[in-house]
């Protein structure tokens, strides 16, 4: 069995506030931005490297960055290339973007695909190893984290929201990645969900969508997806509390 990483970071990042005196254009994408010295994505990109089970890593990128970051790797990380890689241009989408990954992978059915957010660095080697035992086992598998806050349903209005419910809590996960699934599963996942028009918020909504039940692995509160400056400050203070 094969495990395939497909990296969607063909992202805008329009949450990413731009540095100071820079114009949205100008500023490079979030996964690109330095963390500790390192762009993100590097740093993702070296927890799947150090992982003895994937055998192979696709990176959806923006086209006018393909070129730009292999360069890069080649000059700066070069044990980066240690695994196989492919960079491949990404979709307007996410779901695009794995799209076109999947495209240029070559999987027996019962092959695994993980799916991983290009700034989420912080994932561990339990996490990874978890959900892929998970999705060998069931099929579909993510990671997730207990929610904290309390979860209201809410009807939206014009005036702005007005509380329908409240969840509980044990109930509800925050989704977060890698997530895992059998490649003929995702294929088709995939294959039905772009003949009805139908863009998931994730990989396993499309699971979901089929009626096929997905695993859920435990995460980490430190699993973070770096969004916005707020995050980029939390995930600063994680680097330099974790000695990396």
């Amino acid at each position: 069995m094969k495990v395939f990483v497909i990296i969607p970071a063909a992202g805008l990042g329009t949450r990413m506030a731009p540095a100071s005196g820079r114009t949205r254009k100008e500023s490079p994408s979030k996964q690109f931005k330095e963390l500790g010295g390192v762009p993100i994505l590097v740093r993702t990109l070296r927890k799947f490297v150090a992982t003895p089970a994937v055998y192979e890593i696709v990176i959806a990128l923006r086209k006018d960055e393909i070129s730009p970051f292999r360069n890069q790797l080649e000059k700066q990380y070069p044990e980066i290339l240690k695994k196989r890689l492919q960079l491949v241009e990404g979709g307007e989408h996410r779901q695009n973007s794995v799209a076109n990954a999947m495209a240029k992978i070559v999987a027996d059915p019962a092959g695994l695909i993980l799916v991983h957010d290009a700034v989420r660095p912080f994932v561990t080697p339990e996490i990874i190893t978890d959900v892929i035992a998970a999705a060998q086992k069931h099929g579909a598998a993510i990671a997730g984290w207990p929610a904290v806050d309390t979860v209201k349903q809410v009807d939206r209005t014009a005036d702005g929201a007005v509380i329908k419910a409240t969840i509980p809590r044990a109930g509800v996960v925050m989704a977060q990645t890698p997530q895992g699934f059998r490649y003929d599963i995702l294929k088709k996942a995939f294959d039905d969900a772009a003949a009805d028009g139908f863009l998931g918020t994730d990989e396993a909504s499309l699971i979901e969508r089929a009626g096929l039940p997905v695993a859920v692995v435990m995460g980490s509160a430190r699993n973070i997806k770096i969004t916005t400056p707020a995050d980029m400050e939390l995930a600063e203070f994680y680097l330099k509390s974790s000695g990396q």
